[in-house]
C-alpha cells in the first residue's frame, strides 16, 4: 500500500464546506485539476460517478463508499489489480475548518502511482483545498450567509 495525505486549514463554515465537497458534479467549475465528473445517483453510499483530470489518463469510474455526513466521505476507483481509496476529512476548529483529503493505493499499482501521480498530488493538493474553501464561502455569500 502506498499512502498520501494532504491537508489544508481554511476558514469558513463547516456546513458550507461539506456541501461544496460533496457536490461533486461542481468541481470541475472550481478545482482546476478536474475536467470531467459526474455523479449516477444522488450523493450517497453506494453512489457511482465518473471522472477525468486535465493531463491525466482517460478518466476512471468510482464509487462513494462511506458518508459521515460533516466529518468525512469515501469514495474508492479501481485499479489493475487493486484499487485507489480516497478519503475526505473536515474538522471544525473555531471559525477555521481543517481539509485532509488521504489517498490509499492498494495492490501492485502502488508503486506506478508513487512514481507517476504522487508528486503532482501533493503539488496541487494545497490550490485543490484552498479553491474548496474560496468556493465555499462564495456560496455562503451568494446564499446571504457568512
Amino acid at each position: 500500500m502506498f499512502e498520501i495525505t494532504c491537508r489544508q486549514r481554511v476558514t469558513g463554515e463547516l456546513t458550507a464546506l461539506w456541501e461544496t465537497w460533496t457536490d461533486l458534479e461542481s468541481f470541475p467549475s472550481w478545482d482546476e485539476r478536474e475536467a470531467e465528473l459526474r455523479l449516477d445517483a444522488p450523493f450517497a453510499v453506494g453512489a457511482t460517478g465518473w471522472s477525468r483530470q486535465h493531463g491525466r489518463r482517460p478518466g476512471t469510474t468510482f464509487t462513494v463508499t462511506a458518508v459521515e455526513p460533516m466529518t468525512r466521505w469515501v469514495n474508492q476507483c479501481p485499479l489493475p489489480f487493486g484499487r485507489l481509496v480516497i478519503e475526505h476529512l473536515l474538522v471544525q476548529q473555531g471559525d477555521q475548518v481543517d481539509l485532509t483529503k488521504r489517498y490509499e493505493v492498494h495492490g501492485p499499482m502502488s508503486v506506478a502511482f508513487r512514481f507517476a501521480f504522487a508528486r503532482s498530488i501533493r503539488l496541487g493538493a494545497v490550490e485543490t483545498l484552498q479553491a474548496l474553501g474560496r468556493e465555499a464561502a462564495r456560496r455562503s455569500l451568494a446564499q446571504g450567509t457568512p
